[in-house]
């Protein structure tokens, strides 16, 4: 075969099962993998496969408890999760009329409702999906399988997927090769996630600028278009961590083809100098990324054309075709088109083929492009690309298509990060804002960002086009405002993402956790099934409707869990295991953290950093002890596989009217992160203690210490990163009890409406009186002989009905 580069080989030894672990006869091989994950294969010929596939790296995760039971004819094998019952040498499948006649598996549960039968060929109705190429993109049902089933299991046919060589090329599967992985779990989920991880190799830990904000347009940029953007972002102080050229950053047109979408070869029409650009992009803290689109070959105007052709023995000068199986190709890709491309600076690269080829086609493309831009270890591999059905969590980040700008895509946004999650993925993302189409509405722009700023990835996109308004500035001053406050959040949330990002490498616990994965009720629940946990600190509850024109908010409707949350904006306590109703401004956001939650925030740390932060910002919430670890490495490289990393603990001791803070570096190495650090602890729903103390080890350390609104604020400069420093706040009646008051709302809502002012008061006297609802309703209609509209009229009925579900 042809020698793709040490890179990409894989190690064959990791593929075999346990020996201890295979029941095994003539046709056929049952592999325990884990406790949960059974492996069946049958084989006509007796040849089973002990190789990685596009899907499975690794078959011996740890050898599992099971036992086993058998005579000539049947073997019985059980576990915890599960007992298999199979007809020696017979086919797994059964027939038409009894499906289990020669082999099923019982899921083991203590909920008898639960205990059923799988079988091969089992509908598996109740698997919550999860695979998907891109929005844009169709693939059969059968390939769009997660791995979150209600029923408590779930199963992938690996029978068709391609094998790797030991050299990283492809080779084809024996046709008559069954082989299948079931996945027995009931309701531990989580470690069949795990174990899922194990096999197919774990989620890679992206770079840290990834998590900050992305921009990309589909439209011409020159030198004076680049800079002119850069500059305008600097000037609103909005932070970029990320600039994706879309298709014109290459030659497009030529003598004989127009609207290319293929190119490697900077158009220096546009671009005089690549590399100056690159680099001034980078000196103000930004990465640079560029689209590209292998399946559409290499082109004769290309700069490296000549070598290309006469490597791959191409005379006649026409366009060389791409086939991403072929291994001279793909290295003539790499070695001719993209790596030059990376000598001028260029950070990481956009993989837009289409889904017009197979998925097998567009897995090869990402599987080596994601490899390769890691080759040499002085950066962190990063790709976007479509989803390639198998194992996509190794090859992030996921691009979701093209959709349209309209309130009906951003609803699809959070079933879209939910499904993600069911196939253990994290890094998807979608064009904020929409891409094409619909019509441009500032509520809407507002909603789509402050999805985004708490979703996976922050990836700002449009189709070309004169009237799409994704730069802030082109809106109102109040649209700029909200958009550039949750932009600059999402940047200041990146030592909270970031953490999150690698406990989702090392435990597999995806970033954002479905709802329904606590409350299987919420899934049929069109109200709360889009809610989902963000990180381990953190609720969203998605707004994904516009607002009441009259009232000028929206009217959400929430599920609190049980516990008592906070809103992350306004402090406003929720007790939990109840549904809410809520009236939210354009600027407000139904975001929540748990009693005892701790959330770190960067915090004046200069623009467009994505780096460690000097001044680091941490939000203790109330009413519960707990303890977050922070993770911090360089954020580029992958030195943090050899140690180069450090662990903080934030440690939070509550008691009533007496709390304690300690941080303290636990694991790693010095000089990793700043040597020094000015620290803003803010205790929320807070009054000024009576005794504050600050101590780094044992040395007193002075602080500034003030109220601001409900919350206690302690600063303290310069401290030093690698030791302990503890904070202590005491006094009487210090937590303030922040309740949301629904009259509260109700009274704000009042009093922004153009309504005469003692008009106002006779509405007021009727809403906040103790009469029941119904009173409240005939005196409310009374008011039209004052003056009050049909239109106000209504909406007071309206909230009376929602006071009424409170």
């Amino acid at each position: 075969m042809y020698p793709l580069g040490k890179h990409f080989e894989i190690d064959y030894s990791k593929a075999k099962g346990d020996k201890k672990a295979i029941i095994q006869g003539e046709k056929y091989r049952i592999t325990l993998i884990s406790e949960r994950i059974v492996r069946l294969e049958y084989s006509p010929n007796g040849q089973f496969l002990d190789k990685p596939t596009q899907l499975i790296k690794k078959r011996n995760i740890g050898l599992p408890d099971y036992s086993v039971r058998q005579d000539a004819h049947v073997v019985e094998i059980s576990t915890k999760y599960f007992v298999l019952t199979y007809l020696k040498g017979k086919p797994f499948l059964g027939t038409t009329v009894e499906p289990m006649k020669y082999l099923k598996i019982t899921l083991n549960s203590k909920d008898k409702d639960r205990r059923k039968d799988w079988y091969v060929g089992h509908p598996e109705a109740k698997n919550m999906m999860g695979n998907m190429v891109s929005i844009d993109v169709n693939i059969p049902e059968n390939l769009q399988r997660g791995l979150y089933s209600l029923d408590g299991f779930a199963s992938l046919d690996d029978s068709y997927s391609k094998i790797i060589a030991e050299d990283g090329t492809l080779t084809d599967p024996d046709p008559k090769h069954f082989d299948m992985y079931v996945f027995m779990y009931d309701k531990d989920f989580k470690q069949a996630l795990f174990d899922y991880f194990k096999m197919t190799g774990a989620p890679p830990l992206i770079p840290r600028y990834a998590l900050g904000n992305w921009w990309s347009r589909n439209t011409i940029y020159d030198d004076e278009r680049l800079h002119n953007l850069l500059m305008r972002f600097e000037k609103e102080d909005i932070p970029i961590s990320v600039l994706l050229l879309d298709h014109d950053w290459h030659i497009r047109n030529t003598d004989k083809e127009k609207k290319l979408k293929a190119g490697y070869t900077f158009n220096t029409e546009l671009i005089k100098d690549p590399a100056s650009m690159i680099q001034e992009f980078h000196r103000r803290g930004v990465k640079v990324g560029l689209v590209i689109n292998p399946t559409g070959g290499f082109y004769p105007h290309e700069q490296y054309y000549p070598q290309a052709s006469k490597y791959l023995g191409v005379s006649n000068g026409s366009k060389i075709p791409f086939d991403p199986l072929n291994p001279k190709h793909i290295d003539v890709m790499f070695k001719m088109f993209l790596h030059p491309l990376e000598s001028l600076g260029v950070d990481f690269f956009w993989n837009d083929s289409t889904g017009d080829m197979d998925v097998t086609k567009l897995w090869s493309i990402n599987h080596y492009l994601y490899l390769d831009s890691g080759r040499k270890g002085e950066k962190r591999p990063l790709i976007l690309g479509r989803g390639v059905v198998y194992a996509p969590h190794r090859y992030p980040v996921l691009y979701g298509g093209s959709s349209e700008v309209s309130w009906k895509s951003l609803k699809e946004l959070p079933f879209m990060y939910l499904n993600a999650s069911n196939i253990g993925v994290s890094w998807w993302s979608h064009d904020v804002g929409g891409n094409h189409g619909g019509m441009e509405d500032g509520e809407l722009f507002i909603r789509y960002v402050q999805l985004s700023a708490f979703g996976p990835i922050m990836r700002f996109h449009a189709a070309r086009g004169r009237y799409y308004k994704r730069e802030p500035w082109l809106w109102d001053a109040k649209t700029l405002k909200i958009v550039g406050d949750y932009m600059r959040l999402r940047h200041r949330l990146i030592p909270y993402i970031y953490t999150e990002a690698y406990n989702y490498t090392k435990s597999g616990t995806p970033i954002i956790q479905p709802f329904y994965y606590n409350y299987m009720w919420v899934y049929d629940d069109p109200i709360y099934k889009n809610q989902y946990y963000y990180g381990s600190q953190l609720l969203v509850c998605p707004i994904l409707e516009p607002k009441d024109p009259v009232m000028n908010r929206t009217i959400h409707r929430f599920y609190v869990p049980d516990g008592v949350w906070f809103d992350l904006f306004t402090g406003k306590k929720f007790p939990g295991n109840k549904k809410y109703v809520a009236f939210f401004k354009e600027d407000d956001y139904p975001v929540f953290a748990h009693e005892g939650s701790i959330i770190p925030f960067s915090n004046k740390s200069g623009y467009n950093n994505i780096g460690l932060p000097t001044d680091l910002e941490i939000h203790f919430f109330p009413g519960a002890s707990n303890t977050y670890s922070l993770y911090e490495d360089d954020g580029i490289t992958s030195l943090y596989r050899e140690g180069y990393f450090l662990k903080t603990n934030i440690d939070y001791n509550y008691m009533t009217d007496n709390y304690t803070v300690m941080i303290r570096s636990v694991d790693g190495k010095n000089g990793i992160v700043p040597e020094r650090r000015n620290y803003k602890i803010v205790f929320r729903n807070t009054k000024h203690p009576d005794i504050v103390s600050a101590f780094f080890n044992n040395d007193r350390l002075d602080s500034h210490n003030y109220v601001d609104g409900n919350d206690f604020v302690v600063e303290l400069n310069g401290v030093p990163t690698i030791g302990q420093l503890t904070i202590n706040c005491k006094g009487e009646n210090i937590d303030i009890d922040s309740i949301r008051l629904v009259n509260d709302e109700l009274d704000s809502i009042l009093m922004d409406l153009k309504i005469n002012t003692y008009l106002k008061e006779d509405i007021a006297k009727i809403l906040f009186s103790n009469e029941a609802i119904d009173r409240k309703r005939i005196a409310i209609r009374k008011l039209t002989k004052n003056g009050l509209s049909k239109e106000y009229m209504g909406l007071f009925l309206k909230l009376l009905d929602y006071i009424g579900e409170v």
